[in-house]
């Protein structure tokens, strides 16, 4: 095969245009591809059948689906014979598409069928972005806001015919493109893999044991026993599951030139490809800043992420467990949606909730959120706590959506990525987690400014 065929074979992202007839859809595919490709006419449900374009901008290629319009049966004359044909296209194309162009039309404003449009794309759970055509002069891009109303974000105003605000829409799509849901996120899920990991002698081995019910790793009081990354293979529940078993994680400096430094390269590659990591802490030595440590690595890598306060039979008899929780969570203010599990290896307790928790976890990192309705507390989000001003410019918010699951992952499109402070990011992740849950799950947000290139 040539290089040429193997371009062609490569799946590219599919981009829908969806919206009720008569929006401009066509004129807009047409000014994506660069020719007269979909017949352009004033009456409303002229383009039957989907047609597809190859677009490249930006260095990025896509390809743009052209729909027929969606609306009641009754809504154009002598349409009936077609319209249940073109509302099958366009969900079709929603099913298909990796993202979602609604187009709307700033002359006419907003009818009961973009509503329909609107709905049907809130269900999809698909990223969209709001385009508003026909806004072929300042008066109507200034009232293309009337639009927010969908839910949708922020529309973005252009004009297909004379091209206005067409190289932006370009722009956003190929900034979304590579956060777009891949396709393995559609298959069958795999076996949660899960993380033990910890500083040495804090009783992971003797932890992994418990959970599995047999002596699979070496368990010595000697720290940095257990030299490799163990993977097994186990079920709770039904479910299945791969436990990933360490060496402990002690810092760089202290490891360099043993056999313990790679042991612990390993660990950080476990927790590289696990999807929850349970850090082990010894309960009786509490929460020390090594291990504080080691749970930021979990935070680099957005994993789910559980504590485990290991050896509770040494100090059960002195500490009352709510009040030894607040003091651990005292610790961990930076990462409050932590879950904490008090066990015990050697007395095999706790290891049910522990379970349940990584479990949970797991279930937590493949929510999806609605688009509308995050946009929505989003934008009530920061106009109750605006952003700061930075020199004199303000943050300013023009779509979020989720492009992914494991780790969800959140781009927010705003004026300047520049003019978002760590402090500002981590109220949005708070909202986020406020509204949707996400407990025990790492989060990525990712902010683009709309002139990125």
């Amino acid at each position: 095969m040539t290089e040429l065929a193997e371009k062609k074979a490569e799946k590219k992202p599919i981009v829908a245009l969806v919206g009720r007839p008569n929006v401009g859809k066509s004129a807009l595919f047409n000014r994506f591809v660069g020719e007269r490709r979909a017949i352009v006419e004033d009456i409303a449900g002229t383009t039957r059948d989907r047609l597809v374009g190859e677009v490249e901008w930006r260095g990025r290629v896509f390809d743009i689906v052209d729909t027929g319009g969606l609306a009641e049966p009754t809504s154009v004359a002598g349409s009936g014979q077609y319209m249940d044909h073109i509302r099958s296209q366009v969900q079709a194309a929603v099913v298909e598409a990796d993202l979602l162009l609604f187009v709307v039309d700033a002359k006419a404003g907003g009818t009961a069928a973009d509503h329909e449009v609107a709905e049907m794309l809130r269900r999809s759970g698909k990223p969209a972005l709001l385009v508003a055509n026909k806004a072929d002069n300042s008066r109507r891009s200034e009232e293309a806001t009337e639009f927010f109303e969908f839910g949708l974000g922020e529309p973005q105003a252009v004009s297909a015919i004379n091209g206005a605000g067409v190289g932006e829409l370009l722009d956003m799509i190929s900034d979304l493109l590579p956060y777009l849901p891949e396709e393995a996120e559609v298959r069958a899920p795999s076996p949660l893999r899960v993380a033990i990991i910890g500083r040495p002698n804090v009783g992971k081995s003797a932890l992994t044991n418990a959970l599995l019910g047999q002596d699979r790793v070496i368990v010595s009081d000697i720290a940095g026993t257990t030299r490799d990354a163990i993977d097994t293979p186990f079920e709770y529940e039904g479910e299945p599951m791969t436990l990933i078993d360490t060496a402990g994680i002690r810092r760089p400096g202290r490891v360099e030139g043993s056999i313990e430094h790679y042991s612990v390269m390993r660990s950080k590659e476990a927790v590289a490809r696990a999807d929850v990591a349970v850090v082990v802490f010894d309960a009786s030595e509490r929460l020390r800043a090594q291990d504080l440590h080691i749970i930021g690595l979990a935070l680099e890598e957005s994993t789910g992420l559980i504590v485990a306060a290991n050896k509770w039979d040494l100090i059960k008899d002195e500490w009352e467990r709510t009040a030894f929780l607040t003091a651990v969570r005292r610790r961990l203010r930076f990462a409050t949606w932590t879950p904490v599990v008090i066990v015990s290896a050697i007395e095999a307790t706790g290891l049910d909730e522990l379970l349940k928790e990584v479990r949970a976890a797991g279930e937590e990192r493949r929510k999806r959120v609605p688009t509308s309705e995050m946009n929505a507390i989003m934008r009530g989000a920061m106009a109750r706590r605006p952003p700061p001003l930075i020199g004199r410019r303000r943050l300013k918010l023009l779509y979020v959506t989720q492009v992914r699951t494991e780790p969800p992952t959140f781009v927010f499109f705003v004026n300047d990525a520049g003019l978002v402070p760590p402090t500002y990011q981590r109220y949005l992740e708070n909202i986020l987690r406020k509204q949707f849950g996400f407990r025990g799950a790492g989060l990525r947000l990712i902010f683009r400014s709309r002139a990125d290139s």
